[in-house]
This record gives C-alpha cells, structure tokens and sequence, in this order.
C-alpha cells in the first residue's frame, strides 16, 4: 500500500507564497475586466433601445 502523503511532515517541501504563487498580479486585470462588462452592458442598453 503506498503512503496517501509522500512527504512526512518533518521532510516537507516549504516555500514562501511569493515562490508558491510562481507570478505576478498586475493591477491591470481589473480595469480590463471593468471596461469589458461596461461596453457589453452598454451593448446591451443599445440593443433594448433599438429593438
């Protein structure tokens, strides 16, 4: 039967979150997304008013 943890807690891999994470986060990401769901709710409006 195989351990289900192949690390024993004293022999445990330990990373910092900046090394787990392996990326950044650039602030970008939410003005993309905020101007996206603006222009498709405004898409949206446009199309309810003329048809």
């Amino acid at each position: 039967m195989t351990d289900p943890n192949p690390y024993p807690h004293e022999h445990a891999p330990h990373r910092t979150e900046e090394e787990a994470r392996q990326g950044r986060t650039p602030g970008i990401v939410r003005y993309v997304l905020g101007i996206s769901l603006g222009l498709v709710i405004l898409g949206m409006v446009i199309v309810y008013l003329f048809f």
